[in-house]
């Protein structure tokens, strides 16, 4: 197995972008943004026209590893964090997830990040930041960009979970499939979509891209909040009285 907290594998026009830390059910480190960010543009330079983005040894990712992010995340952290959301954004493959039993906080920003999302009948995604006091920007961000917003606001009000039948009935995921076939049906679908004609997915994918506002992004809006920088909450008026 390959060392670090993210590792890639090339394949033959498609690639994977594997987190590396199954002894914490791949919770990421601090190292990791700037990681996936370094894993993601290999692949591109390599040819990837779709890629796999999946956790080591049958699990997604628990979120944040809290214990190594006592005392904040930090300037490097944060910057790469944005920086790697940006880039799966802007990103010309496609990048598909392979949900396996759950994506947590931190997690779930991926697997809401990705273009398809293949999920386990038992896996379980999590937008649970606001129980923890946490503002959860890039969950906010893709939610925004992909789910209506009574969806948004059970997932990041609610600080709700979806399991893989309600993520494939709300069309959050592609497909869903028994738990020991999440791999295997994934890698299945980047290797055969990495085989269709030369740029026709990168002229879709573009196509399908919503424009992002002229001044800054949802990435860079979804991080203000009243008090700190952001607009104050709108004052609606009672209605007066008959």
């Amino acid at each position: 197995m390959t060392a670090g907290p993210v590792f890639t594998v090339a394949h033959d026009g498609w690639g994977e972008l594997v987190l590396n830390r199954p002894e914490r059910r791949n919770a990421l480190a601090p190292d990791s943004a700037a990681a996936l960010r370094e894993g993601l543009s290999g692949l591109l330079a390599s040819g990837a026209r779709t890629v796999l983005l999946r956790g080591e040894s049958g699990t997604f990712c628990s979120g944040l590893d809290l214990d190594q992010f006592k005392g904040g995340a930090g300037a490097a952290w944060s910057r790469d964090w944005t920086g790697f959301h940006r880039d799966l954004f802007a990103c010309p493959a496609v990048v598909i997830c392979a949900l396996e039993r759950y994506a947590i906080n931190a997690g779930a920003s991926m697997a809401l990040g990705s273009d398809l999302m293949v999920a386990g009948e038992g896996a379980v995604l999590t937008v649970g930041e606001a129980a923890i006091g946490m503002h959860a920007p890039m969950n906010l961000a893709w939610l925004r960009l992909r789910a209506p917003e009574a969806i948004a606001a059970q997932l990041a009000l609610g600080a709700g979970r979806l399991s893989g039948s309600d993520l494939h009935r709300l069309g959050l995921a592609w497909a869903l499939v028994p738990d020991a076939e999440v791999q295997d049906h994934a890698r299945a679908a980047a290797a055969r979509m990495a085989a269709w004609p030369a740029g026709t997915l990168a002229g879709i994918k573009a196509a399908l891209r919503r424009p992002l506002p002229q001044e800054g992004d949802v990435f860079d809006a979804v991080q203000a909040r009243p008090g700190e920088g952001g607009a104050a909450p709108t004052r609606i008026a009672p209605a007066p009285r008959p």
